[in-house]
């Protein structure tokens, strides 16, 4: 699919993996639709960028949210044509601690945000994406979802974390099969080690560390390298069902 000129949704996209990715769909052409929680940032990224962009305050959990984010991006940009699920967030506790049993409101917050809310986005964005007109190879829209390493290789405390992003990897195939009948592909990127605001923070021993991990390069991924494998899914139209790690050859350890 020829990105310039389609009507893109982006979950979390007003920073990390979803900002480095609209910056390069929005420098392709697309019309951007930004869902994230981060007012601030979603507006700072669309006044930066201009143009045919805009920022919807969206809670992927929350269906009516979702629905009317939507319908504005089809508003403004005639449809939907490709959805990217970046939204996610992470809460790092073993399964027993000092404190006793992982809380499981904590597990359910982490299972609800990363996994339920990607099919929530994606399964409303892909009944929109059967009204579009069919390309010559039948296509009718691409969805993209964002999975990590961890998914195979979990280390210490990422139980729910590597639960959600199992999930979003073991659905991947099952939805790429039930949207074939409509047009629509769907993929999944596990990104390994990627630079992002959160690694700023670290100690420099931590962050070093981190950064020898991978095979080669040993170094932190970039945003970018991320947007660049969601614009080869997109422009590929033989890419579907797949899951593709973007990570340098790592293989987690336990810590």
């Amino acid at each position: 699919m020829e990105i310039k000129g389609k009507s893109v949704v982006i979950t979390g996209g007003a920073s990390g993996l979803g900002e480095g990715t609209a910056r390069l769909f929005h420098e392709l052409g697309a019309k951007i639709t930004v869902f994230d929680l981060n007012d601030a940032r979603g507006d700072a990224l669309v006044s930066e960028l201009g143009g045919d962009i805009q920022y919807r305050s969206v809670n992927v959990t929350d269906e009516e949210q979702v629905s009317a984010a939507l319908d504005a991006a089809q508003s403004a940009f005639g449809g939907v044509d490709v959805c990217l699920n970046y939204a996610g967030i992470g809460d790092a506790a073993k399964t027993v601690g000092k404190d006793g049993p992982l809380p499981l409101a904590k597990f359910k917050k982490v299972i609800d945000v990363n996994l339920i809310g990607s099919f929530n986005v994606l399964r409303l964005a892909a009944h929109r994406m059967a009204a579009n007109t069919p390309d010559a190879d039948g296509q009718r829209g691409v969805i993209v979802n964002t999975a990590s390493v961890a998914a195979y290789e979990g280390q210490v405390g990422q139980a729910a974390y590597s639960a959600s992003k199992g999930g979003i990897v073991g659905m991947t195939l099952p939805i790429a099969r039930d949207l074939a009948s409509i047009g629509v592909r769907c993929c999944t990127i596990a990104p390994g080690l990627i630079h992002t605001p959160l690694f700023e923070s670290l100690p420099k021993e931590a962050y070093d560390s981190l950064s020898k991990s991978p095979v080669f390069p040993q170094r932190l991924g970039q945003a970018n390298e991320i947007a660049r494998t969601a614009q080869f899914i997109v422009e590929n139209n033989y890419m579907n069902g797949e899951t593709i790690r973007v990570d340098a050859g790592i293989r987690m350890q336990p810590r």
